[in-house]
């Protein structure tokens, strides 16, 4: 029996023309995490999320943390989540994208 998973190289960050990581991006990672998908495609920068989304609550936070690391390759210390980091979609977009540089 064969497996449809692959143990390969991770998949390189995705990028826009500048270089620079996507907030459609971010937000589809944060949507899969919270499983909220079909919410996530409405979200802009201005949408609020900790505290606004009931399903970003503290273990949440966590695991999307673990998520974006993994798919951004970037790490996130303990002492940076907090300070608005998940403010707001735009501010953990900005977050992302400056540690992926």
């Amino acid at each position: 029996m064969t497996s449809d998973v692959t143990d390969g190289p991770a998949r390189p960050a995705p990028r826009d023309e500048a270089g620079d990581v996507k907030l459609a991006d971010v937000l589809t990672v944060l949507g899969t995490t919270l499983g909220i998908e079909d919410r996530v495609g409405t979200f802009d920068a201005t949408t609020p999320l900790f505290g606004a989304l009931p399903e970003l609550d503290s273990l949440a936070v966590l695991e999307l943390v673990t998520a974006l690391e993994d798919r951004f390759s970037i790490t996130v210390d303990d002492d940076e989540l907090t300070g608005g980091m998940l403010e707001t979609a735009g501010s953990l977009h900005t977050f992302v994208r400056d540690r992926a540089h």
